[in-house]
């Protein structure tokens, strides 16, 4: 074996000590998010860990604990003279504003499904069957939706429905339209509360998913131009003018199916419009921070999900755009292009 560099080491170490931080660190924010400690902290206003405690219910020595490793992480400041700490506006948009396009507390929960379910994809990978996103904790569901829905809240009716051509006229004056892969219903919502004239479908596998999505447009107030129904990609009902896949098509089994089976639902000037983790065309491009978060959650769920399914083409988180169009067009359609992007996704259009 070679002899390391003792300073390269030294480095690797030190970041060593900075992930396990992290780590760390993950796991308090969840806590913290659960106790609810970030929305009694939201205002900004100093709290000692007494005062905390006595907001949430919960016991002083433990919260102060809490706070301090909160504070040695960043995650909120602490004032020494005052022995009392707050979230600044910066730590208050992350960690305790859901209306926030910031907004990464259900990005823990997501990490902290990794790590409670690795022993299930241990056995994934000895045995090569994959394994199904039911079978994951329901963190993952809960943190999947938290997580995502920021960024449909902030960018899909503003930015990413503009960028496809004639979608947002045909919403206004009133359209069919699917939302396969719906989970918790969030981009369903978001949409159907911005266009009423239209009617939007959400499809989802996962019958405690649909569950939840028809709660959730019921308490949104619009479950009279939604509904949600229990099919998979490559069997739902329905002839549509818009069909949507939000972040979900890398994770099914046999993708080209799903892609042929949405050829078939879609009126002939109709659009579908896929929206997919952020990646570059190749591995080396991707070597980069959100490619570290997006590989390791497709190694733990998208690629494990995608193996238990028929098929179990196995597509990955960070396919590609490359890869994709040529998925698109195995299912049947002709024309495919990239209609917008933010850091942590892409916004593919595909037409007959």
């Amino acid at each position: 074996m070679q002899q390391p560099d003792q300073g390269k080491l030294d480095a690797f170490l030190g970041r060593m000590v900075g992930d396990l931080g992290g780590i760390a660190s993950g796991a308090l924010v969840v806590l913290g998010d659960r106790l609810g400690f970030y929305k009694a902290m939201q205002s900004g206003e100093p709290v000692t860990a007494g005062e905390l405690a006595r907001r949430t219910g919960t016991h002083e020595r433990n919260v102060r604990e809490w706070l301090a490793a909160q504070a040695a992480a960043g995650y909120v400041d602490y004032d020494r003279d005052e022995d009392a700490f707050h979230l600044n506006p910066e730590q208050a948009t992350v960690f305790a504003d859901e209306n926030s396009p910031a907004f990464m507390t259900g990005a823990f929960e997501v990490m902290s499904a990794l790590w409670i379910d690795e022993p299930k994809v241990s056995e994934a990978f000895r045995s090569g069957k994959g394994l199904a996103w039911h079978d994951h904790s329901a963190c993952l569901f809960r943190g999947t939706e938290r997580f995502f829905r920021p960024g449909y809240n902030a960018h899909l009716v503003s930015s990413w429905l503009p960028a496809l051509d004639g979608v947002v006229d045909k919403l206004k004056l009133g359209a069919r339209v699917a939302d396969v892969g719906c989970g918790h219903g969030t981009s369903t919502i978001v949409m159907a509360k911005a266009f009423p004239q239209s009617h939007f479908t959400g499809f989802d596998y996962h019958p405690a998913s649909i569950e939840r999505a028809r709660k959730a447009a019921a308490d949104a107030g619009v479950a009279n131009n939604t509904s949600f129904e229990v099919a998979q990609a490559k069997t739902y009902p329905g002839t549509y003018d818009l069909v949507a896949f939000f972040d979900c098509l890398h994770d099914m089994g046999d993708p080209v199916g799903a892609s042929a089976h949405v050829r078939e639902t879609l009126k002939p000037d109709g659009i579908w419009m896929i929206v997919e983790p952020f990646a570059h065309d190749t591995l080396s491009a991707n070597l980069n921070p959100v490619g570290r978060v997006y590989y390791a959650a497709s190694t733990m769920v998208c690629t494990p999900a995608s193996l238990a399914q028929e098929v179990g083409f196995g597509l990955g988180a960070q396919a590609g755009e490359v890869r994709l169009r040529q998925v698109v067009n195995a299912g049947g359609f002709t024309r495919f292009r990239r209609a917008a992007e933010t850091p942590f996704n892409m916004v593919l259009e595909a037409r007959p």
